[in-house]
């Protein structure tokens, strides 16, 4: 039985910059949705690494900041009144009656017409280093993005990780931070070499301290506040740098393995997808953005926004068969 369930017509797995412009699409063909993600706000990656970061790849727009870019597509999304369930993952799909139910971690019951997966390359939370007790810390002294970089000012920071992020943000902060050790497990950084080369030459400078190859070991402090970070070499020799946060960037958790429980075909811990409609293998369900793959597959939120307009137009037809879709340009159609 359904008739006293609300079905929307679309759910929408995953609230970052694709998630959010699959709404729009959606709503300019007049559907309503359900939006799920497992973070707390809306955003995705965007949000939860790299707010203050600049994007360039964003058309008609030479530069714009990851918060900004998300504001807008919030706005954008609104006049279609998403219903958004934040901090709630999806943890299981099924089928009936031509409605799928969805299960979500908040034991929230959803129903939905169709089901478009919108999950980034880390829709299930942050890699959490293996520190004891790391939880009493977090939001207090242990952050995995920076949402406002003065909160860090004249602070003592460690830094884990070897990435984009990790290297990125030791050079955002090293100007208003009063000291910044940089902890990787190896000599090596898998970051663009020209912003290795800058943090290399801080610390050549003596402004920045790199710790490699150390690993994070351990946390000292009491009541949510740090005061000091053990790291370890990897014969196991351990010190403590003092510090008043640790910021751990190492990604984003991607384990699929749960949507291929529902059925969903994965390869190379990505959805596999039709790249003409988005559709998976299986009927009702689709997906979009870094999550899925296909011949060719580029890896940009263009790409992604552009899989939310051919995956919007795929539920129309599978909607409305039999009611042709009069195109229309934005321009001319405007907003409903």
């Amino acid at each position: 039985m359904t008739d006293q369930k609300v079905i929307k017509d679309v759910a929408i797995i995953g609230a970052g910059p694709v998630g959010l412009f699959t709404i729009f699409e959606c709503g300019m063909l007049g559907f309503d949705a359900h939006v799920i993600d497992a973070l707390p706000e809306i955003g995705g990656q965007c949000t939860a690494l790299y707010p203050e970061k600049p994007i360039y790849d964003i058309p008609g727009f030479p530069s714009v900041q990851a918060e900004d870019l998300i504001h807008n597509l919030e706005r954008q999304a609104a006049p279609f009144a998403p219903e958004y369930h934040l901090g709630q993952q999806v943890m299981n799909i099924t089928r009936g009656d031509d409605v799928f139910h969805i299960e979500t971690s908040k034991s929230a019951a959803l129903y939905a017409r169709t089901v478009i997966i919108a999950a980034g390359a880390g829709a299930f939370g942050p890699n959490r280093p293996p520190l004891n007790g790391i939880e009493d810390y977090e939001e207090h002294s242990v952050f995995y993005a920076v949402r406002n970089k003065d909160r860090f000012r004249d602070a003592r920071i460690v830094i884990g990780g070897g990435g984009d992020s990790a290297i990125d943000w030791t050079l955002s902060l090293a100007d208003v931070a009063a000291h910044i050790t940089l902890v990787h497990r190896r000599d090596k950084f898998r970051a663009a070499p020209e912003m290795v080369a800058k943090v290399k030459a801080l610390a050549d400078a003596g402004k920045i301290d790199l710790a490699t190859p150390y690993q994070l070991k351990g946390l000292e402090g009491e009541g949510g506040k740090l005061n000091g970070v053990i790291i370890a070499d990897m014969d196991g020799h351990e010190k403590t740098v003092a510090a008043d946060y640790l910021l751990p960037f190492y990604g984003l958790a991607t384990d699929l393995s749960i949507v291929a429980k529902w059925g969903i075909t994965v390869e190379h811990h990505h959805i596999a997808v039709d790249p003409r409609s988005c559709a998976t293998n299986i009927d009702g369900i689709y997906a979009v953005g870094d999550v899925v793959t296909y011949p060719d597959k580029l890896k940009l939120i263009l790409t992604g926004f552009a899989e939310a307009a051919q995956a919007a137009h795929a539920v129309y037809k599978k909607l409305k068969p039999d009611t042709p879709l009069h195109f229309e340009y934005s321009t001319t159609k405007g907003v409903p």
